[in-house]
């Protein structure tokens, strides 16, 4: 049960049934990912899809499933976010066997990595955490619809972090996104989290306008807390002074099975506001001044359709 933010909500019994729905989870096969996945079968829905990129995990969680929920099926779809290819791949896949999709949690991603570029080009974090999740989301757009004629509650939820406050105050520097961006520092340090902060800082603008140009589906991003698992960087596990500055009111580190509350809250709770960006749990976070710039948030819109145009054309 939740008691690190100002809503209470108990997985095991504030999770509806979801007979019937298909979701699909991006990282489901490990840190928060692996306990969402887990709690969402225990609540009876059709199928869950798993898309990432190790198939040796994939085939433990599709097991631990299997085990918790027989009746469950569940599917695990090999998928690289970082390659425009790997993805229209899995979505291929996802569009050739389901006649819905009711939940879409973007809940895969990369923190703190070293310098360097996905497949596609672009600083990895960026690559990753946002773009891979927004070409995904573009050639599944037309399954989403389609559920909205079966249910009217179908969700998109992207997973946010509140680091993305310390953004560079530029906000989203777009000349250098097709480089490792190794000139963003702060003192020369802290690189990998500000590329990182980019990428979440993304996420935040892009649920808004998904969330404004698609109002048939709610769409949402959520921080899980800060959580200990394998993304957490080292310096902030080691550090009693920088966690206690890092985690601020949310109370310490949080286990994999804590830092999935929120996302489950968002993708099944009630009072869920489309185009809104929680903390845990289910309380509406802080926003900068640069997430809630609608001028950023268009050009941001604009850049990510002319990069994604010749692979959804």
């Amino acid at each position: 049960m939740s008691h690190f933010g100002k809503k209470i909500f108990d997985v095991e019994s504030d999770i509806p049934d979801l007979s019937g729905k298909v979701i699909l989870v991006t990282g489901g096969n490990s840190g928060i990912g692996r306990p969402t996945c887990l709690y969402l079968a225990k609540h009876n829905p059709a199928r869950i899809i798993i898309v990432a990129r190790n198939p040796k995990t994939g085939e433990t969680i599709l097991q631990e499933i299997q085990d918790a929920a027989p009746t469950v099926e569940v599917t695990f779809l090999e998928c690289n976010l970082g390659s425009f290819a790997s993805i229209q791949s899995a979505a291929k896949q996802v569009l050739s066997s389901t006649q819905r999709l009711d939940v879409l949690l973007c809940n895969a991603g990369i923190l703190d990595a070293p310098l360097s570029l996905s497949e596609d080009g672009y600083e990895i974090h960026f690559g990753v955490n946002y773009l891979g999740h927004a070409l995904l989301i573009k050639f599944l757009l037309p399954l989403l619809f389609k559920t909205t004629q079966i249910q009217p509650d179908v969700r998109i939820i992207l997973l946010a972090s509140s680091g993305y406050r310390f953004h560079d105050p530029r906000g989203i520097i777009f000349k250098d996104l097709k480089t490792t961006q190794q000139s963003l520092s702060r003192l020369g340090m802290f690189g990998g989290m500000l590329r990182y902060f980019q990428s979440k800082l993304a996420i935040i603008l892009y649920t808004v306008e998904l969330s404004r140009r698609y109002p048939m589906l709610k769409v949402v991003a959520a921080h899980p807390g800060i959580v200990d698992t394998h993304l957490t960087p080292h310096w902030v596990k080691a550090n009693a002074l920088t966690r206690f500055i890092t985690a601020g009111s949310e109370g310490g580190m949080k286990k994999p099975e804590e830092g999935s509350w929120n996302q489950l809250w968002a993708a099944t709770g009630t009072g869920v506001v489309s185009g809104e960006y929680y903390e845990p749990v289910g309380v509406l976070g802080t926003r900068t001044k640069k997430s809630k710039d609608p001028e950023l948030r268009k050009e941001l819109w604009d850049w990510t359709e002319e990069q994604l145009q010749s692979w959804t054309a």
